[in-house]
C-alpha cells in the first residue's frame, strides 16, 4: 500500500492508501508505523459510497480519534489533485468535511460547528463550559485555573495564560489529560492572547503528546477564546509549526481553518 508523509503546519501524518487493498491495524502496527515514519497520527484513506474518501485515523500511542484538522487538510491536499472538482468531500467518525485550496500551498478545511453542549464534549457533569471546574497548582505564586472547554470532533480544554512560554507543556500536559472532569480525556490547549486578531498557541494532544500544531486544538482555542470576547471571530494562531488562520463563520457557525501542508516524501508499507 502507498503511504504519504505529510505534515501541515508541522504536524505529522502517515497517510496510507487503502481504497483497494483493506487495512485493518493492530494497536501494535499503528505504534510502529508511528515511530518509523516520526508521525504524529496515522490516516487511512478508504472507500466511501458518499464521500470522496472515509478517513479512519489513529494517534501515535494507536489509540482511534473521530477528528484531526491538519490530518483532514492534508488528506485534502492529496484529492483536489486526483479530483477535478474544486472541493473534495472527507467523512470521519466525526462527520463530513468538505475541504478546499486556498492557494498553491494552504487548504481550508470546514470543521463543521463547534459542540458546546457539556455533554457532548464530554464533560463528567454539567457544568459552566466556559469556566470549568479544573485547577493545578504549578508553584506557590501561579496556578492555572478556571479553562474553557469545547468539542471539535474530539474534546478540548483551553486554559488562558499570561505567557505560553511559562508553561511546562510536556510536564502539565499529560496530568490535565486525563483530569476526572474529562471520561474521555481531552486535548490541553495553552494559548496566550497576543492582540484580537492573534494567539499564541501549544497544545498536547491525547494519546500524541506536544506536536508543532494542533488544527482541532487551534479550531477550540478560538471559538474559546471568542465566547470570551478576548478576541474576534477570525483570527490567526500562531503554533509551534507556524501559522493557521481560523474563521468562526457568522453566518452558519462553522469554524474553517487554512493553513499549509507538505508532501515529505512517499513510501509503501
Amino acid at each position: 500500500m502507498k503511504v504519504w508523509k505529510m505534515n501541515g503546519t508541522g504536524n505529522t501524518f502517515a497517510i496510507i492508501d487503502a481504497r483497494k487493498e483493506s487495512f485493518l491495524p493492530s494497536k501494535f502496527k499503528i505504534k510502529k508505523i508511528a515511530s518509523d515514519m516520526n508521525a504524529d497520527q496515522i490516516l487511512s484513506l478508504n472507500p466511501d459510497s458518499v464521500a470522496d474518501t472515509y478517513m479512519m485515523i489513529w494517534n501515535s500511542d494507536g489509540s482511534k480519534v473521530r477528528a484531526c484538522g491538519n490530518g483532514t487538510r492534508a488528506v485534502g491536499h492529496l484529492l483536489l489533485k486526483e479530483i477535478s472538482g474544486s472541493v473534495a468531500t472527507i467523512r470521519s467518525d466525526a462527520g463530513y468535511l468538505k475541504v478546499s485550496r486556498a492557494s498553491n500551498c494552504d487548504v481550508t478545511v470546514d470543521m463543521g460547528e463547534p459542540v458546546t453542549d457539556w455533554n457532548k464534549i464530554p464533560l463528567s457533569h454539567n457544568m459552566n463550559i466556559d469556566k470549568l471546574e479544573v485547577e493545578m497548582e504549578i508553584n506557590d505564586d501561579f496556578m492555572l485555573s478556571g479553562p474553557s472547554a469545547v468539542s471539535m470532533g474530539n474534546p478540548h480544554c483551553v486554559f488562558f495564560v499570561r505567557d505560553v512560554d511559562e508553561i511546562d507543556v510536556m510536564l502539565i500536559g499529560p496530568v490535565l489529560e486525563k483530569h476526572p472532569v474529562f471520561p474521555e480525556h481531552a486535548n490541553i490547549g495553552f494559548a496566550q492572547i497576543i492582540d484580537r486578531a492573534t494567539i499564541r498557541l501549544r497544545v498536547w494532544e491525547r494519546g500524541a503528546g506536544l506536536t508543532k500544531a494542533c488544527g482541532t486544538g487551534a479550531c477550540a482555542a478560538l471559538v474559546c477564546a471568542a465566547r470570551k470576547d478576548k478576541i474576534a471571530s477570525a483570527a490567526k494562531l500562531i503554533l509551534d509549526g507556524g501559522e493557521l488562520l481560523i474563521n468562526w463563520r457568522s453566518s452558519d457557525n462553522h469554524v474553517l481553518m487554512t493553513g499549509a501542508v507538505e508532501l515529505e516524501y512517499e513510501t509503501y508499507l
